[in-house]
């Protein structure tokens, strides 16, 4: 059975990440963070997102959302998501057991939130008998695969900051917007207060990061991290792993060939007059299949039926896809 289309994190690290991991495997090394890797990193995403940005790696996507929104948040506080949001629906709970702070999801028509849809969560502020909003918190790209322009960053960031309140971006797959829109990595979050940066879904073999773009924000980020269990005592080999991927615009390689396989898959489904849900402007696409088309595929592929009702299937592209193996998937139909 081929898992190829089921996610991205089904994708071997990419090779030039593993030697620089082995590389920074050769002898001894301060540790907690405190190494010439993790420094070094720290000055790459300096370089990418400007001075003021702080880097935090840390092991794991839903660590680096939770350390995020726990650093700003007060219990009785609450974090503005899409309904659809990673943080929603697939951590657990971790958010709201670690901050004991409520999530409050909004129905989107393709996971992206507008100052619109914001708004009226905001009329109760100040009313001590419901939680204040203080975060919105937005996937880039979203879980449907869409990605939010500059343009339409900025209109929330606007928003945040008239309203007093900090914006937060998932960033797992913040190589894949950038890339599809031809911009570059600030472009892709900016305005933002926090992002959590991905990789592992994009070459690395583990490890993420959260980047504080307002050092205002980052007095208890430290202690937050710790207490956690996000510290990683031999972090270097972390933090190496940032190193090329930024240096050499790894992420970008891999982007631009995990979403031209998208584009591909897209493409072929509307030429077989199947209708596709979500703008694909990543490396995910969303698929309306009959029955027969999902027992056909199902035979070879492993993907997800998104939702049954309307049996809408996911299907992602990892950066080792090419084109090919989207048109033998293709083929079946």
């Amino acid at each position: 059975m081929d898992i190829l289309f089921l996610s991205d994190n089904t994708a071997p690290a990419d090779t030039r990440i593993m030697q620089a991991v082995a590389d920074a495997g050769i002898g001894y090394a301060k540790s907690y963070g405190s190494d010439r890797w993790t420094e070094e990193a720290g000055q790459l995403f300096r370089h990418e997102f400007g001075e003021n940005a702080l880097y935090f790696p840390v092991l794991t996507g839903t660590g680096a959302n939770v350390i995020s929104l726990a650093s700003v948040l007060s219990p009785y506080q609450s974090v503005v998501c899409a309904e659809t949001a990673h943080i929603a629906c697939d951590e657990c709970g971790a958010v709201e057991r670690f901050t004991a702070s409520k999530l409050v999801p909004i129905k989107t028509p393709d996971g992206k939130l507008t100052p619109e849809m914001v708004e009226p969560c905001l009329a109760h502020i100040g009313f001590e008998h419901q939680s204040q909003p203080k975060v919105i918190s937005i996937s880039q790209t979203t879980e449907t695969g869409a990605a939010y322009s500059p343009e339409e960053l900025k209109e929330l960031s606007d928003f945040t900051k008239q309203n007093n309140l900090i914006l937060h971006i998932d960033g797992s797959r913040i190589a894949n917007a950038a890339a599809g829109m031809s911009i570059s990595l600030k472009q892709a979050c900016q305005g933002a207060d926090i992002l959590s940066f991905g990789g592992t879904k994009n070459g690395l073999m583990m490890g993420e990061a959260v980047i504080f773009l307002n050092p205002e924000l980052t007095e208890s980020a430290k202690y937050i991290r710790k207490q956690y269990g996000q510290l990683f005592s031999k972090m270097r080999y972390v933090s190496a792993q940032f190193i090329p991927y930024l240096r050499e615009s790894i992420w970008l390689d891999n982007a631009h060939r995990a979403n031209a396989v998208a584009r591909r898959l897209a493409e072929g489904f509307t030429e077989k007059g199947i209708s596709i849900k979500y703008p694909v402007d990543g490396n995910a696409v969303f698929a309306h299949l009959s029955d027969q088309q999902i027992e056909r595929l199902s035979e070879k592929y492993l993907f997800y039926v998104w939702d049954k009702t309307e049996n809408l299937c996911r299907f992602v592209c990892p950066y080792t896809a090419d084109e090919s193996e989207a048109d033998g998937l293709l083929s079946l139909l």
